[in-house]
């Protein structure tokens, strides 16, 4: 018996230690407007009731809207979407998950106007950035202590569509295939998908794939793709469309096999769609669209044709759902309402995809970008 409640306590001590030895955290990227203030925030997240508790956050970067954690977790990479001419830049942020600190490492031009996105290769050699307004992507060397480099290339493109927005190309992710091999830039001022092949000891490191580009319908204006984990799939959100575009992906080539509604049933001509994910089971993608709508729409992913079925929907829980995040368990959906000014939890059922409120919510200034990792 004493033996029975000896392993029992040990079990119990071991179990307690193992928890708290594991730490979720959030890191939300945010328009501050002023280099001087606050712009990324760190906050504990908790993986089995949703709560958040603030950390830390860091001034020194102007409007730091989006974020990318490096492959090991130990950096953090943004964009700094000056809304200035000749002022947006990449930066390294070093992170202590013992503290939950953040610290300034280093920082480059992007080489375009209004950097609004920025991607790591799964090795976490090559930092790639969309320049929004400059119309041009940039790829950056990163070194193992987290600097990154000057650029290698920028590539500057004069391209245009159909519709008054689109008048000059604007790039709006920069975003890597799973194998690495192949990177791909939505730009959605000429209504194309821009493809990549990375090669890293070339000159220059990106050579355009076969085909350069994959065409959107006009008007569409592609701002989003993700890659399906297992299948070999793409999903790109058309931000004036209020479309997703699902795509067939072999070898840096998109072939577009269905489109689907991401907004309400209204009639607009630009539904400002916004962010796109898949839960990490595979099963079901999420979109945000913004504006009139601020909805969350969901999806039902079909494990052989990876065609998509809307099975729901339901509101953001503010206004302008730039940007959202599921938790690497599958339990929760965070979503960032910029234009309202704060961070809502959805509960999210692993059965049936769909999201129910769980009343947390957080407040904070003008939040665009939410990143979630585990920490041992």
């Amino acid at each position: 018996m004493a033996r029975k409640l000896f392993i029992l306590v040990i079990s119990t001590i071991f179990s307690s230690f193992i928890a708290n030895a594991q730490q979720y955290y959030l890191f939300v990227g945010s328009y501050n407007r002023d280099k001087a203030k606050e712009g990324v925030y760190v906050y504990r997240f908790n993986g089995k009731t949703g709560a958040l508790e603030r950390v830390s956050a860091l001034a020194g970067i102007l409007n730091p809207s989006f974020l990318t954690i490096a492959p090991g977790g130990q950096y953090i990479y943004t964009c700094s979407e000056a809304q200035t001419p000749n002022v947006g830049g990449v930066t390294s942020l070093a992170f202590d998950s013992t503290r939950g600190l953040l610290t300034l490492l280093s920082r480059q031009d992007s080489g375009g106007d209004n950097p609004a996105y920025v991607g790591i290769d799964p090795k976490g050699k090559w930092l790639i950035c969309a320049n929004y307004s400059g119309g041009s992507l940039g790829i950056f060397p990163l070194g193992a202590n987290g600097l990154i480099a000057p650029a290698a290339q920028i590539i500057p493109f004069k391209d245009s569509s159909v519709t008054k927005r689109q008048t000059s190309s604007h790039i709006h992710a920069a975003v890597f295939a799973p194998d690495g091999k192949y990177a791909f830039f939505p730009d959605l001022g000429a209504d194309k998908i821009r493809a990549y092949q990375l090669k890293p000891n070339a000159s220059p490191v990106l050579q355009p794939a076969t085909p350069a580009y994959t065409a959107t319908i006009p008007g569409s204006g592609p701002r989003h793709i993700v890659f399906h984990q297992r299948l070999p799939y793409a999903y790109c959100i058309e931000e004036m469309g209020g479309m997703v575009s699902v795509y067939r992906y072999h070898e840096g080539k998109l072939d577009r096999v269905q489109r689907v509604s991401a907004h309400l049933d209204d009639k607009a001509e630009d539904y400002n769609a916004a962010d796109i994910h898949i839960s990490p089971d595979g099963l079901f993608l999420y979109a945000s669209t913004r504006e009139s709508a601020n909805t969350i729409f969901i999806y039902q992913v079909n494990q052989q044709t990876g065609q998509l079925k809307q099975i729901g929907k339901i509101p953001s829980g503010g206004v302008h759902p730039r940007n959202f995040a599921i938790d690497p368990t599958g339990n929760f959906v965070l979503v960032a309402n910029q234009r309202s000014n704060n961070i809502v939890v959805f509960k999210r059922d692993q059965q049936t995809g769909l999201l129910s409120a769980t009343g947390t919510t957080v407040s904070l200034p003008n939040p665009s970008s939410l990143q979630l990792r585990l920490y041992h």
